[in-house]
């Protein structure tokens, strides 16, 4: 064979490896940790090996690498990166802080742990609210989730609280929006906690019942007329309703239904004593028209129905626990 033919072969070869390699590249997934915050962007300049000082054109320059990864076909998940989380996880694993590898091996945990978005093309102004909203959401359903994990058994019937509660919830759940009828739902519950206040969103969709068909049991199916419930908001909803059903403190719930009339409807609930009791139209009217910060009345909005609250939930079983 002729040097040519050879040196021809080998370039082919190598051509065809550096293919393929791109190729399995795709099929290996990135995460990118974010400084969202400017506070904890500060916090990481206190670092030799963190290049940057200005946080503006650190953004930029992330987005211009989420771009660049997207244009290659990778697939992407933006993840909150928390200089305190990163700064325990290096005394953890005794790893040096102040090096590009111990951030590396950090971004990866954040991958399987910590709170994160996949990169869908949007530009990173729109990104960092999402991603800060998505660490607020996940803290507060295992904030909820650990109190109801501690609640322990009913000193009366044995049963455990936390578990009953959960299932009393998303039973008033769907009642909720079973009462509501057809249209888009948006659901807000908030509840005060000793250590910080847990308000849980939910929107969900009713369609309208085919003509002739009988009502269906309330519950989240699908497709006709019975509500349709997204699996992870639901369940933020669901555990964040029932520490509050479990606490047996206050705490509130409104419920606005648009598209089922020429406006839109809103019902109210409050907690109290481990039940929601549905609000009179008086008091829905008052809560919605009032100024939380200032206690001062606020114009009703136009076209808007306050409705009274229906009941959707039975007395409290529990008496507390063991």
């Amino acid at each position: 064979m002729s040097a040519m033919h050879r040196t021809t072969r080998d370039t082919t070869d190598r051509t065809g490896r550096s293919a393929k390699r791109r190729m399995l590249r795709r099929e290996i997934p990135g995460t990118v940790g974010l400084l969202a915050d400017p506070g904890d962007f500060a916090a990481m300049r206190c670092y030799r090996s963190f290049a940057f000082d200005d946080h503006e054109d650190y953004l930029r320059h992330v987005d211009d690498l989420l771009r660049s990864l997207a244009a290659q076909g990778i697939h992407t998940t933006v993840a909150l990166f928390d200089p305190e989380d990163y700064a325990e996880f290096c005394a953890e694993q005794h790893l040096d802080p102040d090096s590009a590898a111990s951030r590396s091996r950090f971004t990866a945990e954040l991958a399987g742990t910590g709170p994160g978005l996949p990169y869908t093309g949007r530009p990173i102004d729109e990104i960092v609210p999402l991603l800060i909203d998505e660490a607020v959401r996940q803290a507060t359903w295992e904030y909820a989730t650990t109190l109801l994990a501690e609640l322990g058994t009913c000193a009366d019937c044995g049963e455990d609280i936390g578990r009953s509660s959960f299932e009393r919830a998303a039973d008033a759940l769907s009642r909720l929006v079973q009462g509501a009828g057809p249209g888009h739902h948006h659901l807000v519950c908030s509840i005060p906690t000793k250590d910080q206040q847990l308000v849980a969103v939910l929107h969900t969709e009713t369609p309208p019942r085919p003509p002739g068909q009988p009502p269906a049991d309330a519950g989240p199916a699908d497709p006709d007329g019975t509500p349709r419930f997204d699996g992870r908001e639901s369940l933020d909803f669901v555990t964040v309703l029932a520490a509050g059903l479990a606490l047996g403190g206050p705490g509130g719930l409104v419920l606005r239904t648009t598209g089922a009339g020429p406006g839109d409807r809103v019902h109210g609930w409050r907690l109290d004593r481990g039940r929601l009791v549905p609000l009179s139209a008086a008091a829905v009217f008052n809560a919605y028209c009032t100024d939380a910060d200032t206690g001062e009345p606020v114009a009703p909005e136009h076209g808007v129905d306050y409705c009274p609250g229906y009941e959707v939930d039975g007395p409290d079983p529990h008496h507390g626990p063991r």
